[in-house]
């Protein structure tokens, strides 16, 4: 008797690891993936090009423990939190790794199946699942040199002895290109004898080797517990350095690409509503291929967008700006950009490779120093130390000007960020310290010793309390972006699909156009990004005659199109000719 047919997701699962995998039995490797996971062959494929999201998605990135308390679980306090001031704003929890670690607060996992028990327990993130999505960080290229994987690896002894990455000291990596000053190769004395392991970031970070079947296998087993759990946005954390290849760059390799289709489709058919994002801080035409052909991330980091905004309001030019953003491909459907300025992790510079010249990131650099930012460096192939990020936190980075320094406009720049950012196509995440005008924590940096320790200060529900509810810039900062995020939510030129055009307006005012999915709804984003008065006509605009036009922020109406409408510093308009309800 014939055996029964291939099912449509087990002939694509094998296509996938016929390439990773061509030395496996391809059909039995996908029967034992496809068990692994608790997966039906005959399960049907998701309805490709979906967009799984509108205008009413935003998402907060948060660290479990940013926001304690006494006596309760962190993850508790953040739940009640979000629920009680951020329901009408936020759709999205990203929460940062809450597992076991042993350094690089939470990216040195230990163990990927367990809860901190400092922070909460596996029933916090079921229970935070009901009230929002959540997106969980799978960190894929590496592991704890403390997890019980690699205590294992030294004793040569499974799970974990064939699971690092090894190298010997001979290998040439002279083209290997990493985010890191460190040395590549660790010596590890193991029960074999002395063996050197492969850390792209730090020595107590080690690689995992996914030339090992094996290790797929494991890491099939976790995502399908963080599904069970309620996760379903996955951040594929350092995903570009997956794969290695001695002699290559071992960035962005095709292996690494296709390890991303088959971990998608898993996910999508065990999930429908599941989302894929990759992580990757590289060149921003680098960072594109991660859409693949609409079937590796439904969202990628728009990781040039914080250095280039930050440029942007800190010079008092657009220029460059204007320039990446016309040079942006509209993302298929079923895929966007995520839009963030600040996050966990410093403002990444790889991303200005070819949009800022040297001067101008120089610039910039010593800028962010006078403000009280730290430069993390990298190393090259060559051997040269680089700037790789910029440590500082979001609400001082654009406290003045490069040419004045601290200014009066501390305020206005900071929002006028924020409407940028919430403004252009694409999905907006907004790290939770962007929300409070969190300062500079230089305390916390001289405790940890890590730069970027300067963005991730703990607060006490207390004294944020206090401080949300007194006058304060932390409670200005919370209102006002509170009420932006509302009035985005109800305008579906905002969907992270609309049409967007930039338009040509000088490089003081910094404007584009957004149409909606249907049509109906147009909407014109204009902002000065200088700290002096900016004047333009209404005219510029081409705005349809026959449609009435309001600024949806202060909901004035503009009647003569030919007027002249004078920005003062960092002013915005979200000029639309349908006034969605604010949500």
């Amino acid at each position: 008797m014939d055996s029964a047919p291939l099912s449509q997701l087990e002939q694509r699962l094998i296509g996938h690891i016929q390439i990773l995998y061509p030395h496996l039995d391809a059909g039995e490797f996908t029967r034992t993936c496809l068990s692994t996971f608790g997966l039906d062959p005959k399960t049907e494929s998701p309805q490709p090009h979906r967009n799984i999201w509108d205008q009413s998605d935003t998402m907060l990135i948060t660290y479990a423990d940013t926001l304690r308390t006494d006596d309760e679980a962190p993850l508790t306090t953040l739940h009640k939190f979000v629920k009680t001031e951020l329901a009408q704003c936020i759709s999205t929890v990203h929460l940062l790794p809450f597992f076991p670690y042993s350094s690089d607060d939470g990216f040195s996992v230990m163990d990927y199946t367990s809860v901190k028990p400092s922070v909460g327990r596996w029933s916090d993130v079921s229970t935070l699942s009901t009230d929002f999505k959540v997106m969980g960080d799978l960190v894929i290229n590496h592991c704890s040199s403390r997890s019980m994987w690699f205590e294992n690896f030294k004793a040569g002894v499974e799970p974990g002895a064939s699971y690092f990455y090894e190298a010997s000291p001979n290998t040439d990596i002279s083209n290997v290109v990493r985010p890191r000053t460190s040395p590549l190769l660790r010596e590890v004395q193991t029960k074999a004898g002395v063996k050197h392991v492969w850390c792209t970031f730090s020595h107590d970070q080690v690689d995992l080797n996914f030339e090992n079947p094996t290790v797929l296998l494991e890491f099939l087993s976790i995502i399908k517990l963080y599904l069970e759990k309620g996760i379903r946005w996955f951040r594929l954390d350092a995903v570009a350095f997956l794969w290695k290849t001695p002699g290559t760059p071992c960035i962005n390799l095709p292996n690494t690409h296709e390890m991303i289709r088959l971990l998608r489709l898993m996910i999508e058919h065990y999930a429908p509503d599941a989302v894929i994002i990759t992580e990757t801080n590289i060149p921003n035409r680098e960072n594109l291929t991660y859409f693949g052909n609409a079937n590796e991330a439904h969202l990628i980091y728009n990781f040039s967008l914080p250095p280039l905004l930050i440029n942007t309001l800190v010079t008092g030019s657009c220029d460059h700006l204007k320039n990446w953003l016309m040079r942006m491909p509209p993302a298929q459907q079923g895929t966007t950009y995520l839009n963030f300025v600040a996050s966990h992790d410093g403002v990444g510079l790889r991303p200005t490779e070819g949009l800022l010249s040297e001067w101008e990131l120089d610039n910039l650099i010593n800028t962010m120093k006078r403000f009280g930012g730290k430069v993390s460096s990298r190393t090259t192939p060559s051997g040269e130390a680089k700037p790789y990020e910029i440590n500082i936190s979001l609400w001082d980075a654009l406290s003045g000007s490069v040419s004045k320094g601290p200014d009066q406009w501390q305020f206005a720049r900071f929002m006028c960020a924020a409407g940028i950012q919430l403004a252009l196509e694409g999905l907006p995440a907004f790290y939770i310290h962007s929300l409070f005008g969190t300062e500079n924590d230089h305390e916390r940096v001289d405790n940890t010793g890590q730069f970027r320790s300067i963005n991730r200060h703990i607060w006490n529900m207390d004294d944020l309390e206090h401080r949300l509810n007194t006058p304060t810039h932390h409670q200005k900062v919370f209102n006002a972006i509170r009420e932006l995020i509302q009035i985005r939510r109800g305008q579906t030129a905002f969907h992270p699909n609309a049409t967007q055009y930039v338009l040509h307006t000088g490089d003081k005012l910094f404007a584009f156009w957004r149409q909606s999915l249907d049509r109906r709804q147009s909407l014109f984003a204009i902002y000065n990004i200088s700290d002096e008065p900016q004047t333009f006509n209404l005219a510029e605009l081409n705005l349809i005659a026959t449609d009435d036009w309001w600024d949806l922020i202060t909901d004035n109406r503009y009647e003569d199109r030919m007027a002249h409408i004078t920005l003062m510093p960092y002013q915005f308009l979200w000029l639309a000719n349908k006034k969605g309800k604010k949500k």
